[in-house]
């Protein structure tokens, strides 16, 4: 009988390799505190945050060589915070004029919202180390996780602007630890468990946490700084789609006239972005980012409340209690 011949493992994404970074960035690395990854092996705790190894080339080169432009545009989130969502609209709406008809002919019918509004350090640093970024016409836009400390300068010393989204401790926690199983690598490691990844988030140790600081940061700059950061409630954008989609065209300097509110411009931008139409195109059910991605597991459910089905009284309690001391005095609740 022919001898069977080993199965040969399909080759790691992208996004699961830990070796794709310079020395010099493998010696930083090695003097910071190290944690188990959720996906990847390891998180590595740089300026307060929890990065993993295959993104710190990225962060180190984002804060080295970008050069922010008055009317660049950038969104900000924690991880599962709705980032998709808020990515499809904010690119609908700044390019609304250049697709007026986007139930039949827009970018995001053939594209992942990842890809029109791509991540600075994760993709765009992550790739290439001093991107060529001529090629985004203006207003350029561009995504982070990164909490506000970690920004470069140039964007705190020019005019450009950042919409911040942020949503509830309980469902980010329950959408960070499903999406993050669902990249882990079947092959070699089972789902993370609800009670080892919520200790670790309890922690803030979780990706581009803690939390609760990076939520914190960005809400006192927008209270300090309000023509430059708007710091947006997931929940109330879900509540009231139509107010906020206005409220973000103001801020962003492009406000919808009396003519295309009478035409149903913004309902048009609702409908497109919607959680029902962006899963069920054929590009976000089959297809996959550079990185390796599969652009599905981007949308779940995109509702408010899931954690009600997943989380125990006693991870409720503690959150619940974590979040009231984190936020205490600051005018901000969830």
């Amino acid at each position: 009988m022919p001898t069977q011949q080993p199965s040969i493992p399909p080759p790691l994404p992208k996004y699961l390799k830990e070796d794709e970074v310079t020395q010099e960035c493998r010696n930083f690395i090695s003097s910071l505190p190290t944690e188990k990854g959720w996906v990847t092996n390891n998180l590595h705790q740089y300026q307060g945050c929890w990065i993993i190894t295959r993104y710190m080339q990225g962060v180190l080169s984002f804060q080295k060589h970008f050069q922010a432009h008055d009317t660049d545009i950038i969104l900000v989130t924690t991880p599962k915070a709705g980032t998709t969502w808020l990515k499809a609209l904010l690119f609908s709406l700044v390019n609304r004029v250049r697709y007026p008809n986007p139930q039949k002919h827009h970018p995001l019918l053939t594209n992942n919202p990842h890809v029109l509004v791509p991540f600075l350090d994760i993709n765009l640093y992550t790739e290439n180390q001093v991107p060529d970024l001529t090629s985004f016409a203006s207003p350029r836009l561009f995504s982070t996780h990164l909490p506000y400390v970690s920004l470069p300068m140039s964007t705190k010393d020019s005019a450009c602007k950042i919409v911040y989204l942020s949503r509830n401790p309980k469902d980010t926690f329950v959408s960070l630890w499903h999406f993050t199983n669902s990249l882990r690598s079947p092959a070699s490691k089972g789902p993370n468990s609800l009670q080892e990844a919520f200790d670790k988030f309890c922690r803030g140790v979780s990706l581009y946490g803690p939390y609760w600081d990076h939520v914190l940061v960005y809400w006192k700059e927008s209270l300090e700084n309000p023509e430059r950061v708007l710091f947006v409630k997931f929940e109330e954008m879900k509540e009231q789609p139509t107010a906020h989609l206005r409220k973000l065209a103001e801020f962003l300097g492009c406000p919808l006239s009396s003519e295309e509110e009478a035409k149903g411009v913004g309902d048009d931008i609702l409908r497109l972005c919607s959680f029902d139409n962006l899963s069920n195109l054929e590009v976000n059910k089959s297809g996959k980012l550079s990185s390796g991605e599969e652009n599905s597991k981007f949308f779940r459910r995109g509702e408010v409340g899931d954690w009600a089905n997943h989380l125990t009284d006693e991870m409720i309690e503690k959150l619940d209690r974590i979040t009231q001391e984190k936020f205490h005095g600051t005018g901000l609740k969830f």
